[in-house]
């Protein structure tokens, strides 16, 4: 069981529950687990390139939660059933979770926002409901480009803009900053934090 577990900062911290369902028990240090995560989602992001599925569904959504994680967590792709230092109330989730796919749906067949913003606005939104236990900004980063390619046919953000966003470093501090002004309904902060773009 893993004895040097570090959160960065906001960060969700894992119950002993969640802990236990590790599905490598020889992983004892942040490391080990950190290089075991980058290749599940190395793999998840190989499945993702193959898909043709209609990405706008919370099926999906729950889907690339499991593909990204779940060879190390034997509950990647299950809602999260404790409250954490960020999310909605757990019994919350699947509605929330159904009402951000269709609002998404309604942008973009109705063009309500620029492709980026739309896939700002949905990683925001899905990063504030936090449907997983755990790994819910990195699903969401990719989910947010997979909208991108999907449904708009427009090429994916670069979140992490040459850092580490799993370790704390500058921009890291920024985009939880950013996150947490869009909590307050200022999405201005995450569309600066990602940057110029064509149609943003």
């Amino acid at each position: 069981m893993i004895g040097d577990l570090q959160n960065p900062d906001a960060a969700t911290p894992l119950d002993p529950n969640e802990l236990d369902g590790l599905k490598h028990k020889h992983i004892t240090t942040q490391g080990e687990l950190d290089q075991l995560e980058q290749a599940n989602i190395g793999s998840g992001l190989r499945w993702l390139g193959r898909q043709r599925a209609h990405v706008l569904t919370d099926d999906f959504v729950i889907t690339l939660h499991k593909r990204l994680f779940g060879d190390v967590w034997n509950w990647a792709g299950t809602f999260r059933k404790t409250g954490k230092n960020i999310g909605i109330d757990p019994v919350h989730i699947p509605v929330e979770l159904r009402t951000l796919m269709g609002d998404a749906q309604y942008w973009a067949d109705n063009k309500t926002y620029s492709p980026s913003e739309a896939a700002i606005r949905l990683h925001h939104r899905l990063v504030k409901i936090h449907p997983f236990p755990n790994g819910n900004g990195r699903h969401a980063r990719i989910m947010a480009d997979a909208v991108l390619d999907r449904a708009y046919k427009a090429k994916p953000i670069d979140w992490a803009g040459g850092y580490d966003l799993q370790k704390m470093n500058e921009r890291r501090t920024a985009y939880i900053a950013a996150l947490k002004a869009a909590d307050q309904d200022d999405i201005g902060p995450l569309i600066r934090f990602v940057g110029p773009r064509d149609d943003l």
